[in-house]
């Protein structure tokens, strides 16, 4: 494969998304704000660019990785960004989660540049990148969501790789992933939390619902988590906490009425208040836990 792909943000999905890459035989140009990943991924067959602008320079495709908005802009439009070096043609694909409207604007620079911007995040966390096996919600045009599919059915599971329609949308989608997320983390945590007062195996109430209509890929792995109580991220809860913010904002500007998420928000302040930021998200049973008197 003679097409040069640039990957930006090497954390916890962004290395194992970028490997998968190498993986499949795609020439990755790679920069990262920490040096290890970096390191790692040039041990393996990639070629170091010390600047988000060296990876414009090299590549005709740029996948974009990183924590939050303003990481977004700065990797983009900063002094030494894409946007500074950018070969018009190139197409960006972000891949974090950010807050659609953002999504929408940093799109309509790109096209000032001859670019096309899409926004695809992601879901699936860390088992999913590692795997392969994402989902992947896109936003943005639709020819160029053609033209990088293959690129993008690499790290996911290509029948999950979904163009959604106009710049933001991929965003938008993953803000409605991220409050069932939410509402059924909490809710399977309250069953589990019922359960164990209740003096009942929580385990095998676990097993038990996995095999009929209440399964789902939280009970499965969030439940296991909880029950165990291991909560090495995974993905981190100060993450989730700014995901359900771009979500509490957009609820707000659309004016769409979300009670359940309102108190899943809530949980998660507290989950955030007792210092767990750094942990799975899941952790937010033990929130559950410790209301109900649990240990």
């Amino acid at each position: 494969m003679s097409q040069t792909i640039g990957f930006i943000g090497l954390g916890l999905m962004g290395r194992p998304m970028a490997k998968n890459l190498l993986k499949a035989g795609y020439k990755l140009v790679v920069n990262s704000r920490s040096q290890g990943p970096v390191d790692d991924l040039v041990a393996s067959g990639a070629t170091r660019a010390l600047t988000a602008a060296d990876v414009a320079r090299q590549a005709s495709v740029i996948i974009t990785m990183v924590p939050d908005s303003p990481d977004v802009e700065l990797v983009l439009d900063g002094s030494n960004g894409v946007f500074t070096a950018l070969q018009p043609g190139t197409i960006i694909i972000d891949m974090s989660s950010i807050a659609p409207g953002f999504a929408q604007r940093l799109a309509a620079r790109a096209q000032s540049f001859g670019a096309t911007m899409l926004d695809a995040p992601v879901s699936g966390g860390d088992i999913g990148a590692i795997n392969g096996t994402l989902s992947i919600m896109v936003g943005g045009d639709a020819e160029a969501f053609a033209r990088v599919k293959p690129i993008l059915d690499v790290m996911g599971n290509p029948e999950k790789v979904v163009h959604i329609g106009d710049a933001g949308s991929g965003q938008l989608c993953k803000l409605c992933n991220q409050m069932v997320i939410g509402g059924t983390l909490a809710v399977v945590a309250e069953a589990l939390a019922l359960a164990r007062k209740a003096g009942v195996d929580a385990s095998r109430v676990r097993e038990a619902l996995l095999g009929g209509f209440a399964q789902s890929r939280v009970l499965e792995v969030h439940g296991e988590r909880a029950l165990k109580g291991t909560f090495k991220p995974g993905f981190k809860t100060h993450l989730f906490a700014k995901d359900m913010r771009n979500v509490v904002s957009t609820l707000a500007e659309k004016e769409v009425p979300a009670p359940v998420t309102a108190v899943v928000q809530q949980l998660l302040h507290a989950t955030m208040a007792a210092g767990r930021g750094e942990d799975d998200n899941s952790i937010m049973a033990k929130t559950v836990f410790d209301i109900a008197g649990l240990k």
